[in-house]
């Protein structure tokens, strides 16, 4: 039997602010959870990586082959990663090799599996990340059952809602300025495809069989500008502690603009827009945290016009 680890508080704290009762008691279930996934698929536990939304560990068979075990709280966003790896087929992406319907996911372990957010050059960074962008964008399936870019910006609606048609803590100029960019770059979009959708540092990690490829893909369709919102603000620490964050960003738009072929003006708009609504979202799920992607909004400002 694999060897059990302790669960971290600061990730028992957050799946219980995400789902109240349900994930208090998916908690308390995961370590048996664990124990039958290292029975199913023959498997040797790690202690866990750094922990955020899901329980993630690194895993081998007895033969050695190194992998990845996730298991998360059974949610339309899991079920919508598990179908973005089967239809990327380990192109641009780590590899899903199989999956038991229940939230637990085995994957393919990337090694040395060194994080984007080690390459300090941020111009290199983001031309890499760019290549990246480029191997996983393709057609959705015809009939497919991914949220859409669409879908994710009823958010600005659930957030009115909330305030009673105000904007709470968040700025209302901004705000309003977040929801007109959204609404018309959402009717102006070009073709669709399947994007990773939380496409950052973070989750670009060297690899032996390509140099770089993704991972934990949200798995959204929409028009391919749309997937730099989350590289523009990431690592949020490191663009907000730059000397001048709106000269930063503004390279990397360029960056982005040239090496794919992209619309400059899209590229900003989308990133201010996300920004905005990556606050929300913080407020949403944990009714703190909103301030840093307000401060990043705030700066992709700058680059309108």
């Amino acid at each position: 039997m694999s060897q059990t680890y302790p669960i971290p508080a600061p990730f028992a704290r957050t799946i219980a602010e995400l789902y109240g009762d349900a994930g208090r008691a998916w908690l308390a279930d995961l370590p048996s959870r664990l124990a039958a996934c290292a029975r199913r698929w023959d498997l040797a536990l790690g202690p866990p990586f750094a922990l955020s939304y899901n329980y993630v560990a690194p895993a081998a068979r007895a033969d050695g082959t190194p992998l990845v075990l996730k298991l998360g709280v059974p949610n339309p966003e899991l079920a919508s990663e598990a179908a973005a790896l089967r239809h990327y087929a380990g192109r641009g992406i780590a590899r899903l090799l199989d999956d038991d319907g229940l939230g637990a996911l085995l994957l393919e372990r990337l090694l040395p599996g060194t994080a984007l957010a080690a390459i300090e050059d941020d111009a290199e960074a983001t031309a890499l990340a760019a290549e990246v962008m480029r191997r996983l964008w393709r057609p959705p399936p015809e009939a497919h059952l991914f949220p859409t870019t669409e879908r994710w910006g009823r958010g600005f609606a659930r957030l009115r809602e909330r305030f009673g048609g105000g904007t709470g803590p968040l700025p209302h100029a901004l705000v309003a300025r977040a929801e007109r960019l959204f609404a018309d770059l959402l009717a102006s979009a070009g073709a669709p495809a399947l994007l990773h959708g939380d496409l950052h540092h973070g989750n670009i990690l060297a690899a032996a069989r390509a140099p770089w490829l993704a991972i934990d893909p949200k798995g959204v369709v929409g028009e391919p500008a749309y997937e730099a919102g989350a590289l523009l603000r990431n690592p949020i620490e490191r663009v907000l502690g730059a000397p001048s964050p709106a000269r930063l960003l503004a390279r990397r738009v360029d960056i982005l603009a040239d090496a794919l072929g992209l619309d400059r003006a899209r590229l900003v708009g989308w990133g201010l827009a996300q920004a905005v609504l990556s606050a929300w979202w913080s407020i949403e799920d944990h009714g703190y945290g909103w301030e840093r992607a307000i401060a990043l909004a705030e700066h992709l400002s700058q680059l309108e016009g």
